[in-house]
């Protein structure tokens, strides 16, 4: 069914496999390089919390200290018992009292700077921004803070030894939790990376995957395009390879069902056009040698026959005219011998009439062949005029069928509208008396001639056809040819379709003869240009186009 589909979706269908890949690897190398991005400045954000911790656990441990010096120094007073009655915390330990308040800020500050670190990391990769953990010691450390500072705030609660000792205790807690903070950070650091190994493999494993999903797509790809694009145009290219080399015959075939497969239909359709044009020309160009050198050989053979006949009609005309008169001498002869009785006839007398009858009969008959050699040679220049061949070929069948031997014979003519042609009226008379007289002779007396005359867009069409024997292919090659013949009953001059052919030929046509073999029959076409001048013009034209 893909196959079936035109060029512009199959590009479209390439195009998205194309960018399904590119978007694949795309996408992988992208989220590699953000990811690396992000677990940097996560790694490099919570990098920063160390410092922040160390120097906030050092803080306390300096609390820690000033908080353990005011418990020695609350120990002392206890045991001297001096000046107690008369001073109070402030007034017999000002430096230390101070140096807590010092240090219990430098707490706070420090704590505060941590908070704000954790807010940032906060926004960062949580497999390693996870900071629940400081955020809930932090927490606690600002309880502790804050119960140090009620503690403190106290008066003389550097001589309560039970402020003293809770002071002691918070500033232990705070201590303890100080030393837990960056244990979170080393521990989820070993946690991050055993998390990240097991993403590397997972996405390594995806990695692949789409590796060879991309892969496989690509394949996929430069086969569909060899298949949709590559193949048929190396199939078109050696088609029009093989046409140029002179192979007409050669068909460009395409499944492909699309826009190819309709190129190489056309290919297919010109070619198959030309190759009739060409076989049309070819055949033309045969016809018209053929022409030319019957044309010739007509020519050649009509002056010898020009100069035979002159030469004999004068010794045919004195063989007629001698044995006229002597016909006419021995007149009273033969009437006295015709007036016997038959068994009183004279031989002699009657072999002598037949003899003079023959002589003069073969004269005439051969004055009438050199009459049909001097018509054979004589080159026509009639004027032609459009004539309407429907009625000419109807009078010539109409004087045909008087004729007493061939009245027992039938002819069927068959013309639906009149049919115009520019010709000579008497010699193409001639030409369809010799087709239609051939047709009858080669008939038995219940065969049948028909005569058809019809047009196309280009020519007039006479169509005679017979029943009768036939033609070989050796007599329709030879049929045109002067003295040629096959008649029956030996009597044809061999002349008539040399004549006819000249007559045709003059009149720009020609004449196809056709036969399917011996006793099969014959059909003699003559095809005439209806407008001669066009005719001349396409046919140089075709000559030229060849």
């Amino acid at each position: 069914m893909l196959s079936h589909w035109p060029i512009k979706k199959k590009l479209l269908v390439g195009f998205m496999l194309l960018l399904v890949i590119v978007g694949t690897m795309a996408f992988k190398a992208f989220h590699g390089v953000y990811a690396y991005r992000g677990l940097a400045r996560s790694v490099r954000h919570r990098v920063r919390e160390l410092p922040l911790a160390s120097f906030l656990a050092q803080r306390i441990n300096d609390l820690r200290v000033t908080t353990s010096r005011i418990r020695q120094a609350n120990e002392y007073l206890l045991e001297t018992n001096a000046l107690v009655e008369q001073l109070n915390g402030r007034e017999s330990n000002p430096f230390l009292y101070d140096d807590f308040r010092l240090k219990f800020v430098a707490v706070q500050e420090a704590l505060d700077n941590y908070r704000a670190q954790l807010k940032i990391n906060a926004e960062m990769d949580q497999s390693i921004a996870d900071n629940r953990d400081e955020w809930a010691t932090v927490r606690e450390m600002e309880r502790s803070l804050r119960r140090i500072e009620t503690l403190h705030k106290q008066q003389d609660f550097m001589l309560e030894t039970v402020i003293v000792d809770d002071l002691n205790a918070e500033s232990d807690r705070l201590s303890e939790l100080g030393v837990e903070l960056p244990g979170f950070l080393h521990h989820r650091m070993m946690t991050f990376a055993q998390d990240v190994r097991s993403r590397y493999h997972t996405w390594m494993v995806l990695t692949w995957a789409s590796l060879i999903a991309a892969v496989v797509l690509l394949c996929v790809f430069v086969c569909l395009f060899y298949a949709w694009i590559f193949r048929p145009l190396q199939i078109l290219i050696d088609g029009s390879e093989h046409i140029a080399q002179g192979n007409f015959d050669y068909r460009i075939v395409l499944d492909t069902h699309d826009e190819m497969s309709k190129l190489s239909a056309a290919l297919n359709d010109m070619t198959e056009n030309f190759q009739k044009i060409r076989t049309g020309l070819d055949r033309e160009v045969q016809l018209r040698t053929k022409q030319v050198l019957r044309s010739e050989q007509l020519a050649s053979v009509g002056f010898l026959a020009a100069g035979v006949a002159h030469e004999i009609n004068n010794p045919l005309a004195s063989i007629a005219l001698c044995a006229e008169a002597l016909e006419m001498r021995l007149h009273d002869i033969m009437q006295q011998d015709d007036g016997k009785p038959d068994a009183e006839h004279n031989q002699e007398i009657s072999v002598t009439r037949n003899y003079l009858r023959m002589i003069q009969d073969e004269a005439f008959r051969c004055k009438e062949i050199t009459e049909k050699l001097l018509d054979f040679s004589r080159k026509s220049d009639s004027q032609k005029h459009d004539t309407d061949l429907r009625e000419l070929v109807r009078g010539v069948i109409d004087m045909v069928g008087h004729v007493g031997k061939y009245k027992q014979k039938t002819i069927e003519f068959q013309a639906e509208e009149p049919v115009i042609a520019p010709v000579n009226a008497q010699e193409f008379k001639q030409v369809v008396l010799n087709l239609i007289t051939n047709g009858l002779e080669s008939i038995e007396s219940e065969g049948k001639v028909e005569v058809q005359v019809t047009q196309t867009e280009e020519h007039a069409l006479l169509i005679v056809t017979d029943d009768g024997c036939g033609m070989s292919d050796e007599v329709l090659q030879h049929l045109f040819d002067p003295f040629f013949t096959k008649r029956r009953d030996g009597k044809g001059t061999g002349l008539g379709l040399s004549i006819s052919f000249r007559i045709v030929n003059e009149h720009q046509g020609h004449i196809e003869p056709a036969s399917d073999g011996p006793q099969k029959g014959s059909q003699f076409c003559v095809r005439l240009p209806r407008r001669p001048d066009k005719m001349k013009e396409d046919l140089k034209h075709q000559y030229q186009t060849a």
